[in-house]
């Protein structure tokens, strides 16, 4: 992680009223650093032990529920598998049932549907769309 990256999170993670730690700022730099979410604990722990290779799963867990209890992260569940993504932005998902790889999208009419003439007040919607990317259908 680079020098403004460590500041970038340190101010991230002040605004969010989090302590800023070691294992923290490994953790999320998963997240920073190319990566587009939608990251399992697994594999954040696989990236986060390169910069602290003493890492516990437990720590793991315990920041990324912090980082979602903080509007860091959402999760998305994806094939059994709890995921986290830093695109907290309101978005879709579209999951490739050859490769399993998700997609952020941004469907049009998501936003319109008549959910509160039927008496329903939506806080939150999570909709994964499935089929095949276009990778894999070459």
């Amino acid at each position: 992680m680079t020098g403004s990256e460590q500041a970038t999170s340190a101010a991230l993670f002040r605004a969010r009223g989090l302590r800023v730690t070691p294992q923290r700022r490994a953790i999320w730099g998963a997240f920073e650093q190319g990566q587009t979410g939608h990251l399992s604990a697994e594999q954040v722990l696989r990236h986060a032990r390169e910069a602290v290779p003493e890492l516990s799963k437990s720590t793991i867990y315990n920041a990324l529920n912090e980082f979602v209890a903080a509007g860091l992260l959402v999760t998305i569940e994806s094939d059994g598998v709890q995921l986290y993504d830093a695109n907290v932005d309101d978005h879709q998902h579209f999951r490739c049932l050859s490769c399993g790889k998700l997609y952020d999208v941004h469907p049009d009419g998501v936003a319109s549907l008549r959910l509160a003439e039927r008496g329903f007040v939506v806080e939150r919607a999570r909709i994964t769309f499935e089929g095949t990317c276009s990778s894999c259908r070459r």
